[in-house]
């Protein structure tokens, strides 16, 4: 299955999640076995910010991977496209700046963001490429990104049995836990057709993002890209681009998170 057959128009993707929303987070716990509050721990320690600065949270959906900074005092935007997902979230939080927004054309002005992030959301974005560009364009120079996405698994047996849970129990899973089981359907799909790490890695490239470098977690089941927006008098984004070399696959410099 390539990504073409899995593209819909943001209004049904949109409609899809907004289906979701009430339960979105259960269910996530649920078909992850718990490992997504891991993931996202590892994300918040990547992006590193500190109190003053700004953080854009993209696809943040009900806000769940925006409250650690709120938490610490950091400015935190909530953005995501689907309306019923930041009403679940502002009616939970409602000291999150929750903003509704098409990932590939941002409602923000350039060089305003310390750090962006996304986490498992890039996938469901149909000019993926496009958003790559966008989150340069809003973030400050010498800013971070940090993505945390789906990928996949690096040793052969584990992405075998990886596929037959996504394909065959998640779904199963989902029919008994969610309102909507048929958005699950789609979700396994999308990322068993989403790019591994190399290519991902190869697009934030190709984006103009700087000193790329990736960490997998739970044996590539997901992995955690880095990059930075090049500074002012550094050259061309383009031209830095072409010149990054190979790209790091990053194990020990994002702070490893225990339980």
């Amino acid at each position: 299955m390539n990504r073409a057959s899995l593209e819909k128009r943001p209004d049904e993707v949109a409609t899809m999640f907004d289906d979701v929303a009430p339960k979105y987070d259960v269910v996530n716990d649920v078909l992850s076995m718990g490992q997504t509050r891991r993931w996202r721990k590892v994300v918040v320690e990547a992006v590193d910010v500190r109190p003053g600065q700004r953080v854009l949270d993209l696809a943040a959906g009900t806000g769940t991977s925006s409250e650690p900074y709120a938490d610490a005092g950091i400015d935190v935007v909530a953005c995501d496209f689907s309306l019923g997902m930041l009403k679940v979230g502002k009616r939970r939080r409602p000291d999150i700046d929750f903003i509704a927004g098409d990932a590939t054309n941002l409602p923000f002005a350039d060089n305003t963001f310390d750090a962006t992030t996304i986490s498992f959301g890039l996938r469901n974005v149909n000019e993926p490429k496009k958003a790559l560009a966008e989150m340069l364009r809003v973030t400050k120079p010498g800013g971070k990104l940090v993505i945390a996405e789906f990928s996949q698994p690096v040793v052969p047996l584990w992405r075998t049995m990886y596929t037959e849970y996504l394909m065959r129990a998640l779904p199963a899973i989902a029919v008994k836990v969610s309102s909507n089981p048929d958005a699950y359907v789609y979700l396994a799909e999308s990322i068993r057709a989403w790019p591994d790490q190399d290519h991902l890695a190869a697009w934030l490239q190709e984006a103009g993002w700087d000193n790329v470098t990736y960490r997998n977690l739970s044996g590539g089941i997901v992995a955690v890209h880095r990059a930075h927006k090049p500074p002012v008098g550094n050259g061309s984004a383009a031209s830095i681009a072409a010149h990054t070399g190979p790209v790091a696959k990053l194990r020990r410099n994002i702070p490893r998170i225990t339980r």
